[in-house]
């Protein structure tokens, strides 16, 4: 197919995201339609979103354990949500209870057991938050068999694998990942149910959820474009933006905002520590080694142009690595690509030694990178393919590092969109559904790709820079919904089959 017939078939395609609109009306830096003469007329990106970000760091930024966001981390934090609400219940209500269940559909169902979900809903019910989760009992609850206890407003529950329901995968819930908790009588009679959704990125919600009691953010933008403009008509600085919108929508102070931020860095910096002490295979149906430690201890005795890279790697991997082993990590922005921002968080506090209130900072340029993704495309594999994780990671990484290194607005801008750009149309094609292959090793491809991004960027001239991010995630959002689904987190596409012998 010639250039002429593909531009000919892009246009009777439909696209959201505002990439085929006409009339071109975009006041944004472009490249002018009368400069590219086979461009088909009206085939422009019209203008930046509008729109109001209402997401937090908090939202954003979950601790919890691995091995994924949407199978592990919002299983703990609905089974601990579901423990707090029995808590709540009449006592005429209460005092019938006898027993608790748990039923799984959709990919929690089917892929579950790999992911740790039963051991994810145990734990939250026994009382353990996502946060401070112990590592060392979600693996103990391998044992599907031990039966352990728990107590409600005095009341004794046991707990074990016989809780959990695998119900159907195909069913008509308005989210795949859909779970119901019960609370039964003696005799199955159903006494207190809520339907819950794994959304995404550690989110969920539940059925009939009341709407948060949130602020107006005071700052309001949907764009990068929007957010440059607030940023010099009110000659407010990126993290001053993030700071007041943060303060006005949770309704905490900064103190607050930094003791969270704080938690995500240790997180991070503990996550890399970790991992580059631990050996052996990971746990799964098919045997990786882990290789952070022996990565690591090889590139310290490596010639110094080859040191740099294999250390910065081995960050990524070791982050990563303990992820798909169940440790603790953040959702940036999911845990699927846990590593990438990791790696380069350790290589600022450990090699470049900045200050707390610099990664801090750089954090609140991650953050906003990762909003604009969020809302005006997608963070999740299952959506837009592995663009949406491992590129956005990268983005966000790139963002944070020339920011807390001082960068301009722009600069930083810039360092995220060469970031994100060179990983667009990378599929999401996990064997056999497990975040291995070929997750981990995309982790330290993302992180070296996201410095030479802050390399390129702060050595460029920045008013001569050609992309932006609202351009970039609009073609993100493009080539996801391009995908076919089979290379959309499914396994059933790409190295998902080609790794498999038949």
């Amino acid at each position: 197919m010639d250039r002429r017939d593909f531009l000919k078939i892009a246009m009777m395609s439909p696209v959201a995201g505002g990439l085929l609109l006409a009339p071109c009306r975009s006041t944004a830096r472009g490249i002018p339609a009368t400069a590219i003469t086979e461009l088909p007329k009206g085939l422009c990106y019209a203008a930046p979103p509008a729109g109001e970000i209402n997401t937090t760091l908090k939202d954003l930024f979950k601790v919890g354990p691995g091995p994924s966001s949407s199978h592990t981390v919002a299983p703990v934090r609905i089974a601990s949500d579901f423990r707090a609400a029995l808590a709540e219940l009449p006592d005429d209500l209460f005092k019938e209870a006898g027993k608790i269940e748990v039923r799984l559909f959709g990919s929690l169902s089917a892929t579950g057991r790999g992911h740790r979900t039963d051991r994810a809903v145990l734990a939250g019910l026994l009382g353990e938050r996502p946060e401070s989760c112990s590592t060392k009992l979600m693996d103990e609850l391998e044992d599907s068999t031990k039966i352990r206890a728990t107590e409600i407003r005095g009341k004794r529950f046991e707990l074990s694998g016989a809780n959990i329901v695998w119900d159907k995968t195909e069913h008509s819930y308005p989210f795949s990942n859909t779970m119901f908790l019960r609370l039964l009588a003696p005799d199955g009679k159903v006494l207190f149910e809520r339907e819950y959704y794994s959304t995404g990125g550690g989110f969920f919600a539940w059925k009939g959820q009341p709407p948060p009691d949130r602020g107006k953010p005071v700052h309001t933008y949907g764009s990068m474009a929007q957010f440059k403009k607030i940023a010099s008509e009110k000659g407010k600085k990126l993290h001053e933006i993030i700071i007041e919108n943060e303060m006005a929508i949770l309704k905490i102070d900064e103190k607050e905002i930094n003791r969270h931020l704080d938690l995500v860095i240790d997180t991070m910096v503990k996550g890399v520590q970790l991992g580059l002490k631990e050996e052996g295979i990971l746990p799964g149906p098919f045997q990786v080694h882990r290789k952070a430690k022996m990565i690591y201890e090889k590139s310290r005795k490596a010639k110094a142009d080859e040191r740099f890279m294999g250390e910065l790697s081995s960050f990524a991997l070791a982050v990563s690595e303990g992820n798909a082993a169940g440790r603790l990590a953040v959702t940036a922005p999911t845990l699927g690509s846990a590593g990438t921002m990791p790696a380069i968080a350790y290589l600022m506090k450990k090699k470049m030694k900045l200050s707390a209130d610099a990664i801090r900072k750089g954090l609140m340029a991650a953050g906003l990178v990762g909003y604009l993704c969020k809302n005006n495309a997608s963070v999740a594999g299952a959506e837009v393919g592995c663009q949406g994780e491992i590129g956005v990671a990268s983005s966000m990484a790139a963002a944070m590092l020339a920011y807390a290194t001082g960068a301009s607005l722009e600069v930083t801008e810039n360092a995220a969109t060469i970031a994100l750009e060179h990983h667009l149309g990378m599929t999401c094609d996990p064997v056999g559904g497990f975040v291995l292959i070929p997750c981990i090793e995309r982790n330290a491809f993302g992180a070296i790709k996201a410095y030479n991004a802050w390399l390129i960027a702060k050595n460029e001239i920045a008013s001569q820079h050609w992309e932006d991010l609202d351009r970039v995630i609009a073609a993100m959002l493009e080539a996801g919904r391009a995908m076919p689904a089979k290379l959309r987190e499914m396994g059933t596409g790409g190295l998902g089959v080609s790794m498999v012998n038949c």
